[in-house]
């Protein structure tokens, strides 16, 4: 075995660093555009460095760019840049809006919000089934239910009255 050849850089750095950038930040680009569901509960970064890092390391460790550090250097590069735009994300307020989608009204006043329910792809069975899920069984108890940018559904309900709470309480003696 030709150790030399494990260990040292087949392919100059900078070009890894670029390369990694460039295709990492073209996916996040294409993830954010892409319907907010499809995320399956993960934020888009992070799904995004999990499927980038599987495959960087798996040709790491494959062979397929033939040295260790190449593979190391891309897999760095990818951890990079989503620490990066978590940290802008935390930072700078605006960032965050460009980098998460705002969340989308799917239910208002207890009334579907059609429209918002084409542009995400969510038909009425998917909706009412979600909020089964939430304990609702009924549209008219939903204040307010958005898709949110890792694509769950949050759900505000209007208040339910207790005929116990609305009557004055007894003293007792």
């Amino acid at each position: 075995m030709d150790w030399s050849s494990v260990f040292s850089f087949d392919i100059p750095v900078l070009e890894i660093f670029v390369r990694g950038t460039v295709m990492y930040l073209a996916l996040l680009i294409l993830m954010r555009l892409v319907l907010k569901r499809q995320a399956g509960g993960m934020e888009t970064g992070d799904l995004l460095l999990v499927i980038l890092l599987a495959d960087a390391s798996q040709n790491g460790m494959a062979g397929d760019y033939k040295t260790v550090p190449d593979g190391l250097i891309l897999v760095a590069t990818l951890m990079f840049w989503n620490f990066a735009l978590d940290w802008l994300s935390y930072r700078f307020r605006w960032f965050e809006r460009l980098i998460d989608a705002a969340p989308l009204s799917l239910v208002r006043k207890g009334k579907m919000l059609h429209r918002n329910m084409r542009r995400e792809f969510v038909t009425q069975a998917e909706l009412l089934s979600q909020l089964r899920e939430q304990g609702i069984e009924h549209i008219e108890q939903v204040k307010k239910a958005c898709m949110e940018s890792d694509g769950k559904l949050s759900v505000v309900e209007y208040e339910q009255r207790n005929p116990q709470q609305s009557k004055p309480k007894e003293k007792q003696t």
